[in-house]
């Protein structure tokens, strides 16, 4: 048994592509068109870090109850966690993209960590 998938709910699918792709590195393991239960369009979109088994549903918000939860799914905290086998590079690298880093990188005694923003506003930890 495993976790399959989690779900992230973005304003826009090609952004949040650009972003998890383009700036973290991830894997886009399926873009595929697909129907909402009521019958409209939308896709299925799962990125994935790089060897990484569960992935990541980036979902485009339908409504305004989804579109009211984007960038504040976990109510303000950190509920995404990245770790990296070199925490220095990644932190650069992100940083010289312009990823947002609310935290300075600090030392935890489960490793190096700082708090930075996704596409929609959800914090996630960098660990290291």
């Amino acid at each position: 048994m495993r976790i399959d998938l989690v779900t992230i709910v973005v304003d826009d699918y090609d952004a949040a592509i650009a972003f998890f792709v383009g700036v973290l590195g991830f894997d886009l393991a399926e873009d595929s068109p697909s129907f909402t239960n009521d019958g409209r369009p939308k896709r299925w979109v799962v990125v994935r870090p790089p060897g990484g088994h569960t992935g990541i549903l980036l979902a485009r918000a339908d409504g305004e109850r989804q579109r009211a939860v984007v960038g504040d799914q976990v109510a303000g905290r950190v509920g995404f966690f990245l770790r990296v086998g070199d925490f220095d590079g990644a932190y650069r690298k992100m940083t010289d993209a312009g990823v947002e880093f609310v935290t300075v990188p600090r030392t935890e005694p489960y490793g190096r960590v700082a708090v930075f923003l996704d596409v929609a506003g959800n914090r996630w930890d960098l660990l290291g």
